[in-house]
């Protein structure tokens, strides 16, 4: 009984300071809001803030969503990840990767999840290795250690690449990923090749001046240009709240635009919502981004269906979840704004 009433009193607390926090910045506003109830919207993130969210922060600070009738929390996603709790409906919106997403799709108990918005047009990930140990191709890997996130797909991934490039994935030594920094998990020979998103990971490796090679899994095959990272929606959300979803998607578009012609200001945005962030690093992958945004789409978050189903059949025919991932579903590009 006491910690409930311990439980009740802390939450009144929250309640109150919240309450508190939200006059005061209500009486800092220019009013152009002034007696509107804003739509609350929670975006929970994939990991910790990086550049694949700058655009969230821009929308954010600068004014976008509020202008759109919308309160937008950015929060960092539980054990349960972004997917989940987006389905759950605890998040109306959050981060996630096609690949990542493949067996919450398949299924009587599939989750009620829709990627909204492609965050960025092609796949940047690929395999890093130290320079001149021969991984500069897949086949390379033949006889060296890979972290492994132990994922179907993942290693469904890396061993079609390898055999296609003639290699022989029997000989890749998998050991159990630890990794949280690559460059130091490279420099300690801890690891000889890891799976990364070049526009973090591999611009941290030249900043750092350590000498790799790498090759991105979409240039070996166009099977492998899928959509990672994607905006997801929870289904009901964008069922009930239609014209909502579409405000926070026209708000998100901006966020997301004014990245790609700024890419100094963003990366300050970002620092500024993240000031853990290596301001050093974060200027560099807005700079490396800030063309792979949008690329040649006609508008930022346009998701192509050939590619997505192209990406689904391929896991299908290969085996690499329960049950079929159904094509022609869970992606949709109308609530992004009509341009």
């Amino acid at each position: 009984m006491k910690k409930r009433v311990t439980a009740f009193l802390l939450t009144i607390l929250m309640i109150l300071s919240l309450a508190a926090c939200s006059n005061e910045e209500g009486n800092q506003k220019d009013g152009s809001n002034e007696g509107k109830d804003l739509e609350k919207i929670t975006v929970v993130l994939d990991w910790t803030p990086n550049t694949n969210h700058t655009g969230l922060y821009v929308a954010q600070e600068k004014g976008y969503f509020e202008e759109a009738g919308l309160d937008v929390e950015i929060v960092q996603p539980p054990e349960d990840g972004a997917v989940v709790l987006t389905a759950s409906g605890r998040a109306q919106f959050g981060v996630s990767f096609q690949d990542s997403m493949a067996a919450a799709l398949c299924g009587e108990d599939a989750l009620p999840v829709t990627a909204v918005a492609a965050i960025i047009q092609h796949n940047t990930s690929g395999i890093i290795s130290r320079k001149g140990e021969g991984m500069d191709r897949p086949k390379g890997m033949e006889g060296h250690t890979y972290a492994t996130w132990n994922g179907a797909i993942e290693l469904g991934t890396v061993q079609e690449v390898m055999e296609t490039d003639g290699g022989d994935y029997s000989r890749l030594e998998l050991i159990p990923s630890t990794v949280t920094d690559e460059v130091s998990a490279l420099k300690t020979n801890s690891v000889d090749s890891i799976w990364v998103f070049y526009a973090w990971a591999g611009v941290k490796t030249e900043l750092e001046e350590l000498p790799t090679d790498y090759f991105a899994f979409a240039d070996i095959d166009p099977v492998f240009d899928y959509y990672t990272p994607v905006l997801i929606a929870n289904n009901r959300y964008l069922e009930e709240k239609t014209e909502m979803a579409k405000a926070f998607l026209a708000a998100v578009t901006k966020g997301y635009e004014d990245a790609i012609a700024d890419p100094t200001e963003a990366a300050q945005i970002l620092c500024k919502a993240a000031p853990e962030l290596d301001p050093e690093l974060v200027l560099a992958s807005q700079e490396y981004l800030k063309d792979k945004y949008q690329a040649e789409a006609s508008q930022w978050g346009l998701i192509d269906a050939d590619r997505w189903n192209g990406f689904y059949e391929w896991v299908n025919e290969k085996g690499l979840t329960e049950e079929p991932v159904p094509l022609d579903t869970a992606f949709t590009n109308d609530y992004l704004p009509v341009k």
